[in-house]
């Protein structure tokens, strides 16, 4: 049987392990975007709608990725996200599945999510901050 305790332990750690993957699977919408990587991205206009959110899944994605400026970028991708979501699949259908937007809902939910938690200790956000990867600390501040 595993221990509550245990598993509080590692709280933390898998908060920065979620945040990393999530992260990358976004900056890989940008990079398939804005540049063609992997195949089967379309090259948006410049300074057009898609444009735009190419770039913010790509620079949003890269911090969120190694935990710069974690918060304010977790919120900004989440409210954009849900503009994604009311924007372009919610006109199609009302349920998500039937529309293709629950990745975004999910993008949306996640990201707001990490704007509450935090980074996690495995961050420049954390690095800088001088949490060290001991819940013990955090329970001292």
């Amino acid at each position: 049987m595993v221990r509550m305790d245990s598993l509080v332990v590692w709280a933390p750690r898998v908060l920065s392990i979620v945040r990393i993957m999530v992260a990358l699977l976004f900056l890989e919408h940008g990079t398939q975007k804005l540049l063609g990587f992997p195949a089967g991205g379309t090259h948006p206009a410049l300074f057009t709608l898609p444009w735009f959110q190419g770039i913010i899944e790509l620079v949003g994605g890269l911090l969120l990725a190694i935990g710069l400026f974690t918060r304010p970028v977790a919120f900004i991708l989440s409210g954009d996200m849900a503009v994604a979501y009311f924007m372009a699949h919610a006109p199609q259908n009302f349920f998500p599945i039937t529309n293709r937007g629950d990745a975004a809902i999910l993008y949306c939910f996640i990201f707001f999510y990490i704007f509450f938690a935090g980074p996690g200790p495995w961050s420049l956000d954390a690095m800088w901050r001088g949490m060290p990867d001991d819940p013990a600390y955090r329970r001292r501040i």
